[in-house]
């Protein structure tokens, strides 16, 4: 089986292209546009093995996704390539429309001209994997889980464009018959992640002894999955998902900002007992609140879990205090991808209102 990964020099992308290189046959053809937060540092590890292909590519050339298509014939299309920081979206948006809603309908497109020239057997086993995010579904309140058949109600640029992409995946399952799936994840955390999510940078400010800024006052809550989790039930889907369905991936973790924040200074404390900036709490600094912050998000999973077996295996504190590990013990990969424009600055005060 060849499958094309898109953004797989990415968080997500990354830990999915090790995961099949390493436990599957499969073969691997990554695309990637290697924007700030892609790095092919990530999929070192499996850079020469003779199954693993890279083609730096911008999604949204329909020249050069075709050309891709008709070298590489693939059994399936994983796609993950995305702008994803909500900070950014606010910021500036256009990054996130074109990526977002119309590298994805390229890439449909070209999908489903591919997929019209196919034998009947091969239009039988092609997939489509469209990944996105518990986000297009807006905000709860205290109570309540995002399930497959919540309504849309995206409230950032980033989810928007986000809902928009879902919305032209189903539609070219409806329409066309293109054999889609497509996932809404939960917070992802882990090894590899760009320093500009909270996790990360969190590690890497209170590691530097510098502020660490909670928005509000760190009672927006989230539901957190560790990557690798997320992968395996990306995996799954791709083997076992019906066509036309959504299926939820989330990890069953709720916590607040302000707790996870909590957490990731416990810690380093533990880790870092000989950290002069000990205890590392001491570092929160409250700032004002994002711009049309979601108040909480949480993941209804009984679908995956019921039809295709899937359940996260990680524990919140098992897989934070991984996480911590290790950007303890890759500092170097840390200042090497933050050697580009983005030094850790705060993001998304343009929706800001004086």
């Amino acid at each position: 089986m060849r499958v094309i990964v898109t953004g797989g020099a990415g968080f997500i992308g990354s830990e999915l292209v090790r995961q099949l290189i390493r436990e599957t046959d499969y073969e691997v053809v990554n695309i990637d546009k290697l924007t700030y937060a892609g790095n092919l540092e990530s999929v070192l590890e499996v850079s020469s093995d003779p199954r693993y292909r890279f083609i730096q590519q911008d999604i949204c050339d329909t020249k050069g996704v075709r050309l891709i298509f008709d070298d590489c014939w693939p059994d399936a299309v994983v796609h993950l390539a995305a702008e994803s920081h909500v900070d950014r979206s606010i910021d500036g948006s256009d990054a996130f429309v074109r990526t977002n809603v119309v590298g994805t309908h390229v890439l449909l497109d070209v999908c489903r001209s591919y997929w019209d020239g196919l034998s009947p057997d091969k239009k039988e086993s092609f997939r489509f994997l469209h990944v996105s995010t518990d986000e297009v579904y807006g905000s709860l309140g205290l109570t309540g889980l995002f399930d497959e058949e919540s309504a849309y109600r995206p409230n950032s640029p980033y989810s928007a464009s986000k809902a928009a992409s879902d919305h032209l995946v189903r539609a070219w399952n409806r329409t066309y018959r293109l054999p889609t799936i497509i996932t809404n994840c939960s917070n992802n955390y882990g090894h590899y992640q760009f320093p500009e999510k909270l996790i990360p940078i969190t590690i890497r400010r209170a590691l530097m002894g510098k502020p660490i800024s909670v928005y509000g006052k760190g009672e927006n809550v989230r539901d957190w999955i560790h990557v690798s989790d997320h992968v395996r039930g990306l995996r799954v889907v791709l083997a076992h998902g019906r066509p036309g369905e959504s299926y939820n991936i989330g990890g069953g973790n709720e916590r607040s900002n302000l707790e996870v924040v909590h957490d990731i200074c416990d810690a380093i404390d533990e880790v870092c007992f000989d950290s002069p900036h000990r205890p590392h709490k001491k570092l929160i600094k409250f700032v004002a609140d994002r711009p049309g912050h979601d108040f909480r998000y949480a993941i209804d999973t009984k679908k995956i879990e019921r039809e295709l077996g899937w359940r996260p295996k990680s524990t919140f504190r098992d897989g934070l205090y991984s996480t911590v590990k290790w950007y303890l013990e890759n500092r170097n990969w840390v200042e090497r991808v933050m050697s580009g424009a983005y030094r850790g600055e705060r993001l998304g005060l343009a929706g800001s209102l004086s």
